[in-house]
């Protein structure tokens, strides 16, 4: 894919992958990777699956800063380790609505169950497949993608709520700065890994 097939909106990722610095391209790259190492690590305290571990993670995840999020899903997965009953599961302090905490231990609760089955919001969906499934080459559209879209910042606060046409549109420039960065530099990224990159990137540049 040439840049004069991009669109002005899939110009802006790959302006913004542009400004990454090294280390800031590894941080992208290692970012959904780390996030099923963690995942695995905490299925493994808590006797469930990685991917039901994801899947707590996924859940506690909006407006949750990522610390926030995994110590949250540490401390719900050792209660329940430990016998906790829904009520016990209830009572767990997390940086989050009472709706995903619910959501979360429903997953947690459901070890036979499919957490995509019980994950709700396509936002979700998203993050849950960039960390388990990275084969399907999904990407997540949040508040920060959003922006590095846009190409210019936008407080979360303030990201107009993304319809389904709307994230079919961001999803595919994603898609397709990602080709376009790949046939430029010969690499072989996945598009969630140019999310990652561009994440860290504008997060640095707007001090957020």
């Amino acid at each position: 894919m040439s840049y004069s097939q991009l669109s002005d909106n899939a110009r802006h990722i790959v302006a913004v992958f542009t400004l990454a610095t090294s280390q800031e391209v590894q941080l992208g790259l290692d970012w959904y990777p780390s996030a099923f190492k963690i995942s695995e690590r905490i299925g493994k305290r808590a006797g469930i699956s990685t991917y039901h571990a994801a899947g707590v993670i996924t859940a506690l995840s909006p407006r949750n800063k990522w610390e926030d999020n995994v110590r949250n899903a540490e401390s719900l997965t050792k209660v329940y380790a430990a016998g906790g009953t829904v009520t016990d599961l209830t009572s767990v302090p997390c940086r989050t609505t009472h709706t995903n905490k619910a959501q979360a231990i429903s997953i947690l609760t459901s070890p036979t169950v499919s957490p995509q089955n019980l994950i709700t919001g396509p936002k979700r969906h998203e993050f849950y497949n960039s960390i388990v499934h990275p084969e399907i080459n999904d990407v997540c559209i949040d508040g920060h993608a959003y922006s590095v879209w846009l190409g210019d910042y936008l407080p979360a606060s303030k990201a107009p709520a993304i319809g389904k046409k709307l994230r079919a549109t961001i999803k595919q420039d994603y898609h397709d700065a990602t080709s376009f960065i790949n046939e430029e530099l010969g690499e072989q990224y996945i598009t969630s890994d140019i999310q990652a990159i561009t994440w860290v990137t504008h997060k640095r540049i707007h001090n957020v």
